[in-house]
């Protein structure tokens, strides 16, 4: 409502300042000095003055709404992409989801925030503009109007001819993004392999793909701003011919001929910003598809409709679950099993098998194509997925830290949690000496990635994160690997006082790690190879987890 205050007072008074400067140029003319022209002097800058006050006004006002509109359209989008499927996360880069998040937003919050300003108000200035010309004269009115008439049709027509083009520039523009994220993720293993000629040369490849669709979809944009150029240059020789012919025939003054090539000049303003917010739009409209078909992107997860707020240790199976990570290759086949709560299970197979396709499964981050994954003799397809992931805690080998507080990476931002039981966690779990060394306690800052802590140190305080939502599950994926001995001992302990009284899956490659375990589950290829009590499969010679355990003494003896 402001914006429309200020819009119609800025209109108001530049459809005034030519009046006054018509009626200076007449006294003058005629001989009329004095005070008359003076008054009419200092009310012409009066009215500048002001104008311009209200133009910079409803400029910050229409900056904030579009930028207050855009960031909301942020927030939404953001939202929407955390709760799509892992199937659309891996199939685009961190870089990419950047630039259609920051870039492609970036472009509608600038065009937005001028949009009333350049569009609607200069629309009704053009409108004001033609009555005052028709008053004038109506030979002058139409004349103009017939100009604005046509140049109207033809912005129409050349509207949306570049937006093909540059949504092929920002496709190409979010694929760099993404390709610089990558490299610049894996600058180590880049260097240590020599890559780095070959990451420059595609780079240089994809900076000259990005300068042909940028150059070609300016270049369709120019025709737009060159024929917009044209139609000014008409529309002044319109209003120069016509003001002549009237002056000519005494129908006219001086300060009206003035007025007209003001109003003229005037019009022809409108049309050329209107004509620039077009080629703005042409950009935007490639943007807003790239948001739409985001925006569209429906998750195929659905929560469910049930609560589920179990305590303690909860019962686990997997009914004839078979799934694959696209329908024409499955990764389980026929899988079935059950823990009964505060049962430990060790889950082992080569690479591939589908151990860590088990522990997505039971996070629901996908969704099986068959069978069913039942939590306490629940489907948990019918559970709120928020429920479902609070009562399972996962820790894998490779620890994801913020660039944020101590406090914040433990409790993963959840300010609910009281200090005291942050603390009295990290002593439990023998994490106090690295915590009293911390400058500012829970306060310190973690650098990006956990920068300053070793791997063991990232472990424990994943395991951290697990004891303070206390889940009646926990799936451990190698959380002991690649640690020295001494830092493997201390988290040894830390995830024995986590697994009591909790049901838990170790999958494991190294088949120590699985000597906590009541029952042990041998996938291969998608099938259960061997499943049973870890005791009575150790005494069986015959069974594969006995012979893969003495596969793997041999070696270590070797």
């Amino acid at each position: 409502m402001w914006l429309v205050v200020l819009l119609l007072s800025s209109i108001g008074l530049q459809l005034v300042d030519p009046q006054i400067l018509r009626y200076f140029i007449d006294s003058a003319t005629s001989g009329k000095m004095g005070a008359n022209l003076f008054g009419a002097a200092l009310l012409f800058f009066g009215i500048a003055l002001l104008s311009q006050l209200l133009t910079i006004a409803s400029t910050y006002v229409s900056t904030n709404v579009g930028w207050t509109a855009t960031n909301a359209l942020r927030a939404d989008l953001a939202r929407h992409c955390l709760y799509l499927d892992m199937p659309f996360h891996n199939a685009r880069t961190p870089g990419e989801m950047i630039d259609r998040l920051d870039g492609d937003i970036t472009i509608l919050s600038n065009f937005f925030s001028q949009l009333v300003i350049q569009v609607v108000g200069n629309v009704l200035l053009l409108i004001g503009v033609m009555i005052l010309l028709f008053q004038v004269d109506w030979r002058v009115g139409l004349a103009l109007g017939a100009f604005v008439i046509v140049a109207a049709l033809v912005l129409r027509r050349m509207r949306s001819f570049a937006v093909p083009h540059w949504v092929a520039a920002r496709q190409v523009s979010a694929e760099s993004y993404g390709f610089i994220e990558e490299r610049l993720a894996g600058t180590e293993d880049i260097r240590s392999c020599g890559a780095k000629a070959y990451v420059l040369r595609r780079f240089i490849e994809l900076m000259r793909e990005r300068l042909r669709t940028q150059r070609k979809a300016g270049l369709a944009a120019s025709v737009m701003v060159n024929g917009t150029m044209l139609l000014v240059s008409l529309g002044t020789v319109v209003a120069f011919s016509v003001s002549a012919y009237l002056f000519f025939t005494h129908v006219i003054t001086v300060g009206t001929v003035y007025l007209i090539y003001y109003y003229s000049t005037m019009l022809t303003r409108p049309v050329d910003l209107i004509t620039q917010q077009m080629d703005d739009l042409q950009k935007v409209g490639a943007s807003i598809s790239r948001i739409a078909e985001l925006s569209s992107t429906e998750h195929t997860i659905l929560d469910g409709e049930d609560s589920f707020q179990a305590a303690g240790a909860l019962e686990m199976a997997f009914e004839q679950v078979s799934f694959g990570y696209n329908d024409d290759e499955l990764v389980l086949h026929d899988v079935s099993f059950h823990l009964q709560p505060g049962e430990i299970m060790g889950l082992l197979g080569r690479t591939g098998s589908g151990k860590t396709s088990i522990a997505r499964l039971l996070l629901r981050l996908y969704d099986i194509q068959e069978g069913a994954i039942r939590l306490n003799g629940k489907d948990i397809r019918t559970m709120h997925l928020i429920d479902l992931r609070q009562r399972i805690g996962m820790v894998t080998q490779d620890v994801q830290l913020f660039h944020a507080t101590v406090r914040d990476n433990l409790t993963l931002f959840n300010k609910q949690i009281p200090d005291e039981k942050v603390l009295h966690v990290l002593q439990d779990l023998g994490l106090w000496e690295w915590y009293s060394a911390l400058p500012n306690g829970l306060a310190t800052e973690l650098e990006t990635g956990g920068g300053g802590l070793s791997a063991g140190q990232a472990q424990l305080l994943a395991l951290t994160r697990i004891f303070l939502t206390d889940p009646g599950l926990v799936i451990l994926d190698e959380a002991s690997s690649r640690l020295d001995p001494a830092t493997e001992q201390l988290l040894e302990r830390a995830i024995d006082k986590l697994l009591h009284n909790r049901t838990a899956i170790i999958i494991a490659h190294r088949l120590t790690t699985v000597t906590r375990a009541n029952k042990i589950l041998v996938l291969e290829h998608g099938h259960i190879r061997e499943f049973g009590e870890r005791l009575a499969l150790l005494s069986d010679p015959t069974s594969r987890f006995s012979h893969l355990l003495h596969t793997e003494l041999q070696e270590a003896l070797a």
